[in-house]
């Protein structure tokens, strides 16, 4: 089983370019959704067990995520009911398929988990812990995840996923903190290429902050790039995996659904721990990628997250 760690929220789809006709106002769609819920969900459709440690609001849009999640599968045994609101995001999507977000975050659901609502102890079977987004800096629940990853360092593996979106984050400075001391525990680090310029800026080197990563002591990043395909960083050297030509609708959800199929083919192969990912050669790493990479391709021909399943993704690969 895969611990996920994060927010669940509602992506609110609107309509820019269609006003109501005769009521002011513009069509909207409200998604389950959040990089984390997404992830959970995008584990069970590819075969792997997850659960999800967070706090679900008791509001209507709140038992909608529940009641989603627990239809996919996905164990709700630790997440907290919170009497806060759900967190929403507002999404636009370009001409060019990319969304825009605007977020309403503050004191919601999400950030309602402290240390003390962390579950004792885990069971042996939780072989993973899958951390990220904004949840990470939030408080409490930013404090309860860093004291988790702690606990469970170099027992379990721990994989980070960023997923950083600017206008969440006040002070970067303090989620540069953050995220130096949830590496100091992860094993791996999956972010996007838009994502380290978001951090480290548009001039950034993506292969000296991968490797000071790997110095820390992560055994395997791996930095996406849309359609360019993705990259893996280890400590013997680096590979690159190509992109995969589709019509793209949006890319909701591509990089959470790349996460869960790199996630769920190292639990399918038996190598979800921290020895097997340090000895993980390159030809078979070339293989992973390449999956995820097919995996999060399927997404971005779909309106929102909406992530394959297995059969999807083997439908693709053959």
């Amino acid at each position: 089983m895969i611990l996920v760690c994060g927010e669940a929220l509602i992506d609110l789809f609107v309509e820019t370019g269609r006003p109501a006709p005769g009521r002011g106002g513009l069509p909207a769609l409200a998604v389950a959704g959040g990089s984390p819920f997404n992830l959970a969900i995008g584990l069970r459709r590819l075969g792997a067990d997850s659960a999800f440690l967070a706090g679900l609001s008791s509001d209507a849009f709140g038992r909608m995520l529940a009641d989603r999640l627990a239809a996919e599968g996905v164990d709700l045994t630790v997440a907290k009911e919170s009497a806060r609101p759900t967190p929403l995001a507002i999404v636009s999507t370009g001409t060019d398929g990319h969304p825009a977000y605007s977020f309403h975050a503050a004191a919601c659901a999400h950030a309602d988990l402290g240390v003390a609502d962390l579950p004792a102890a885990l069971p042996e079977r939780v072989r993973a812990i899958a951390m990220g987004s904004f949840s990470l800096v939030a408080e409490p629940v930013g404090t309860a995840y860093a004291a988790l990853a702690a606990r469970e360092a170099r027992r379990r593996v721990i994989s980070l996923d960023p997923n950083l979106r600017l206008g969440l984050i006040p002070d970067l400075h303090r989620w540069h903190a953050r995220f130096g001391e949830l590496a100091a525990h992860a094993d791996i680090v999956k972010l996007s290429d838009e994502d380290l310029r978001a951090a480290y800026g548009a001039e950034a080197d993506e292969g000296e902050i991968a490797r000071g990563w790997l110095a820390a002591g992560v055994a395997l990043v791996v930095v996406t790039a849309g359609s360019d395909g993705a990259r893996a960083y280890q400590a013997g050297g680096t590979l690159a995996v190509p992109g995969r030509e589709v019509a793209v609708i949006d890319t909701v959800g591509a990089g959470d659904t790349f996460h869960a199929a790199l996630l769920a083919r190292l639990d399918r192969d038996g190598r979800l721990s921290r020895d097997a990912l340090l000895s993980l050669e390159p030809g078979l790493l070339r293989d992973i990628l390449s999956e995820a990479v097919a995996a999060a391709s399927l997404t971005c021909t779909r309106l929102g997250a909406d992530l394959p399943t297995r059969d999807d993704l083997l439908s693709a690969l053959a």
